[in-house]
């Protein structure tokens, strides 16, 4: 299997996910586990999600992660939260 086909199949945020479904794709992203590359922004844009679908574990890993993150690729993440949320992919917590 080559590196492309890997990425492929990693698992992407999807509508039905809740808070804890949005928080291991974040740790995935943020630690490297699953075979997912370490990828801050797309971590913390999966944190993001996931508190808005209600986990209070992703509010404080996203805090964590901030920390290690400059404003340019924490900008770049809350863009692509808030592109998912324009897309109707992801709703907010009720």
């Amino acid at each position: 299997m080559t590196l492309m086909n890997e990425i492929e199949t990693l698992p992407l945020p999807t509508p039905d996910m809740g808070g804890d479904d949005l928080f291991r794709l974040g740790m995935m992203y943020s630690t490297g586990q699953g075979g997912a590359p370490v990828d801050l922004i797309s971590a913390h844009m999966m944190f993001n999600l996931a508190a808005m679908r209600g986990s209070m574990e992703a509010t404080v890993y996203r805090r964590e992660l901030s920390r290690e993150m400059d404003r340019e690729a924490i900008a770049e993440a809350q863009k692509a939260a808030r592109q998912w949320l324009d897309q109707g992919r992801i709703g907010y917590a009720a």
